[in-house]
Formats: C-alpha cells, sequence, structure tokens
C-alpha cells in the first residue's frame, strides 16, 4: 500500500469540486479559530487582572471593617464602621507587628469633582505618605501628600492621570490649579503615572488627598474605609496578618478571634479568587467553542457520506480489480484527515490573528499558549479520524457488484 501515491490520490480527488471541499473546511476552520481566540480572550483577560491586581502593591494585606472568615482570624458579621486612625496607630507604634514595615490608614469615596466648566464622578481617597510606597504610585508630575499635609489638614490634592485629563480636557497643565470638591477648593500638586486600570476602582480615575482633609473637611468621617499594611516579603505574609489582626483584636477589646469585627485578606487571596473566576470563564469559552469543532466534524462526515454515494460506482470497480478493504478505509480516511488538517492550520492562523486584534481593541494582553494551538491540530486530527471512519467503512464494505450497478 503506497501511502505517497493514497495521499496524491486524495489531494486530486478533493480539488475536483473545490466548493465543497471549500465549504467542509470551513467548518474546522471556525471551530479551531474560535477555541484559540477564546481561550486566548479569557488567558489575556486573566493576565489582565492579575497585573491589575499585583500593581497595587507588593506584599500587600488589606484590612477592611466587617467581619469575614480571613484565614488566622475568622469573624462574624460586624459593623461596618469599625476601624479607626487609632487602630492604624496601634499596629504601626506596635512591638508585636515586627513582620509589617509600613501602614496606611485609607478613606474613599466617591462625588462630584468640578475643575472649570468641566466636572466628573471620581473616587476620593485620603490617605497617609505611605499610601504611594505601598501601593506602588510613581509621580509623572509634582508630589505626593506629605505629613505636614496631613498634619496641617492642607486642602491639596494629587489626580490620577485619567482623572486629570477627565478635569482639564483644554491640555493644560493641571498643577498649580483648582478643583472643587464637596464645596470645598483643593489645589492640584501632583498628577500620578497611569497604572493603565480600568473599571470601578480604578487608580488612574482617583483624586488622593490629605488623610485628615477626606475624614474633617470632605466627608466628616471618624471610622476608615481600610487599613492597607505592606509586609516585609512574601515568606511572612501569614504572619504579618496573624500580629495584624491580634493587635486588632486587642484594640477592639476582643477576647474571641471568632468575633472579629474587621476582614483581612492578602494580594495572593485576591489573586487566587480571579484566578479562578477568569479560569472558569476560560474554560467555558473554550467549552462553547468546541461546540463549533463538533458541528465541522459531522460536516466533514456528511460531505465524506456524500462523496462515498458519488463514488460508489469507482469502489466497487477498485474492489473488483482486487483493491483490499483496508486499501479503501485508508483513502477515506486521508481525505478526511486532509480536509481538517488543512483547516486546523487556516483556523490556527486566523485564531492566532483574531486574537491579536482583540487584545489590541481591549487591551489586554496578547496570550497565546503553545498547548492551546497543538490541541487544537491534534483535535483537528482526530476529527478527521472519528468522522470520516464511519464513510470510510462504509465504502469499505460495498459488494463490488452491487457498487457496479448502482446508477
Amino acid at each position: 500500500m503506497d501511502i505517497v501515491a493514497l495521499v496524491i490520490e486524495a489531494f486530486g480527488t478533493l480539488t475536483l469540486n473545490k466548493l465543497r471541499t471549500g465549504l467542509a473546511i470551513l467548518g474546522i476552520v471556525i471551530g479551531i479559530g474560535s477555541v484559540i481566540a477564546l481561550i486566548s480572550l479569557g488567558q489575556g483577560s486573566q493576565q489582565s487582572i492579575q497585573n491589575q491586581i499585583q500593581s497595587l502593591g507588593a506584599n500587600l494585606l488589606t484590612v477592611i471593617p466587617g467581619g469575614q472568615s480571613t484565614g488566622a482570624v475568622r469573624g462574624a458579621a460586624g459593623s461596618a464602621t469599625t476601624l479607626t486612625l487609632d487602630d492604624a496607630k496601634a499596629i504601626q507604634h506596635s512591638s508585636q507587628a515586627p513582620d509589617v514595615i509600613s501602614i496606611s490608614p485609607e478613606y474613599s469615596g466617591r462625588t462630584q469633582v468640578v475643575a472649570g466648566r468641566n466636572n466628573t464622578n471620581t473616587q476620593i481617597i485620603g490617605a497617609w505618605p505611605q499610601y504611594a510606597q505601598i501601593h506602588k504610585i510613581d509621580m509623572a508630575e509634582g508630589s505626593f501628600i506629605t505629613q505636614r499635609d496631613v498634619d496641617a489638614m492642607t486642602k491639596v490634592a494629587v489626580l490620577g492621570s485619567q482623572a486629570a485629563s477627565n478635569l482639564f480636557t483644554d491640555g493644560s497643565d493641571p498643577l498649580g490649579q483648582t478643583i472643587h470638591v464637596k464645596g470645598q477648593v483643593l489645589t492640584v500638586i501632583g498628577i500620578t503615572v497611569s497604572k493603565g486600570g480600568t473599571g470601578f476602582n480604578n487608580a488612574d480615575d482617583a483624586i488622593y488627598v490629605p488623610l485628615s482633609t477626606a475624614m474633617e473637611e470632605l466627608f466628616g468621617s471618624q471610622h476608615l474605609s481600610t487599613l492597607s499594611l505592606e509586609a516585609k516579603n512574601q515568606d511572612v505574609m501569614v504572619n504579618a496578618e496573624n500580629e495584624a489582626g491580634f493587635i486588632l483584636l486587642s484594640q477592639h477589646k476582643l477576647s474571641d478571634p471568632s468575633q472579629a469585627d474587621f476582614t483581612i485578606f492578602s494580594q495572593q487571596d485576591i489573586l487566587n479568587t480571579a484566578s479562578q473566576v477568569t479560569g472558569t470563564f476560560t474554560t467555558l469559552l473554550g467549552g462553547i467553542a468546541a461546540i463549533s469543532l463538533l458541528v465541522g466534524g459531522i460536516g466533514i462526515m456528511n460531505i465524506m457520506l456524500v462523496t462515498v454515494t458519488e463514488r460508489t460506482r469507482e469502489i466497487g470497480l477498485r474492489k473488483a480489480l482486487g483493491a483490499k478493504k483496508k486499501i479503501i478505509i485508508t483513502q477515506f480516511l486521508i481525505e478526511s484527515i486532509i480536509l481538517t488538517l488543512t483547516g486546523g492550520i487556516i483556523g490556527m492562523m486566523v485564531g492566532v490573528g483574531i486574537s491579536f486584534l482583540l487584545s489590541r481593541t481591549m487591551n489586554i494582553p496578547f496570550t497565546i499558549s503553545t498547548s492551546s494551538i497543538l490541541l487544537a491540530i491534534g483535535v483537528s486530527g482526530a476529527i478527521g479520524i472519528l468522522f470520516g471512519w464511519y464513510p470510510a467503512n462504509q465504502a469499505a464494505n460495498l459488494q463490488p457488484i452491487e457498487a457496479l450497478r448502482y446508477e
């Protein structure tokens, strides 16, 4: 059995009806292209979310009011106003938290901000100077909030890059200009470097003010929204979480950790949760795209069955001349595999191209895994064998005399 001759013959047969062959290949192209593009979209979205979370700061622990499961400290539901500035100072000055190297008490709230004729609804974040270190905020212009600003309750503001562009649309330099926030006039002292974030808690679409100004002048609150802690390194994250948790329990006069009225979670907790969600999302997208592969495989089988019917007399003649069953099966399987592999290769290129366009359009990382491409090509070959076997077997089982009589 000369495989090369069978392959050449298979190509010749498939090119006799180019339209039908093209339509059969199209089903596989759509299936493979969809699988690669959608898996790439899911992986790119996952990478984008991870990058945004990691850009919030290294070795980051976040304390929020209200009890939840927190690993070392597990609490029941608590009040949403249980964190105070005294809690932050207790952790900052305590010798019982050697693995916490920096702390940033924060108060945040959304409100309307006006600059000249422009206005935007954005997030106001009251913070200490340590906020920039913990959350990796870099300055494009000017300077960040200083301790003097916090102590003197000065009315100054640092604009995120997007907030600056929203408020100063004429291209003028925001530094030294004023903005109006809840009836207060704040002077712009700095613009941050863009982090490229998106969504509701976009670090670029935020305005940073001294914590004392936010709590006393703008929002009139005695409670904090969050406490951000920076651990020495990744290895002591759990220790830092425990240390901060037990200091806060002592501050709130709670002896039972299960009654904690605060929640501590780490950056890794957020990453794990985000990875689980986006992983499920990617799997779902891949499953949906795989349906089109199944449809394409059925299309291949239908085309091959039609081919068997059209070539019944030819098959009968070949069998009458001594062609064995395995040669007939091999011939039709080769035709089926050629269809699916050709569709798989074209679909791979289409999928990579679509993935690239989607990544640029949606501003997410361009991610193509080698495994998804190899899987797609392997699956296309398997589909050729799986859905080509039945028509090939049907052809091989034709009786020569009956095939020769077929009209």
